[in-house]
């Protein structure tokens, strides 16, 4: 499994890159990974307030239904289009084609929260 050394993730399996007050989010390698191949991607609209710990879209596989947390409190900035026609890029390109949301961060000291790529590690394989 890859875990880039750049993102901070989350203990349900999202990733975070974060570009000065701007944070990309996706689900992780492991996520979709066990979730199986994705079927159907929900997302909220862009302007949509996002809470750090609540939901914001749902991930569908031919497993199971999975909802999706936001990592960071912060506004919808863009979503990515391509997910609700091409869900399958979740499972082929989990951290580059398949990002979900951009969010405005509220406040960075949310991701202090966050763990880095060996903490998740070292998170996913007591896991496992």
């Amino acid at each position: 499994m890859e875990f880039p050394e750049d993102f901070l993730y989350t203990e349900e399996h999202e990733w975070v890159l974060v570009e000065d007050d701007i944070v990309t989010v996706g689900i992780t390698d492991f996520a979709q990974d066990a979730l199986g191949d994705i079927v159907f991607v929900e997302l909220p609209e862009v302007g949509y307030q996002v809470e750090a710990g609540k939901t914001f879209g749902v991930v569908e596989s031919v497993k199971a239904v999975s909802d999706i947390y936001s990592p960071v409190t912060g506004e919808v900035l863009e979503v990515n289009d391509e997910l609700p026609d091409t869900p399958e890029l979740v499972n082929t390109s989990p951290y580059e084609g398949a990002w979900m949301l951009k969010i405005k961060l509220d406040d960075p000291a949310e991701l202090d929260l966050l763990m880095d790529a060996d903490a998740y590690q070292s998170f996913v394989e007591e896991e496992e």
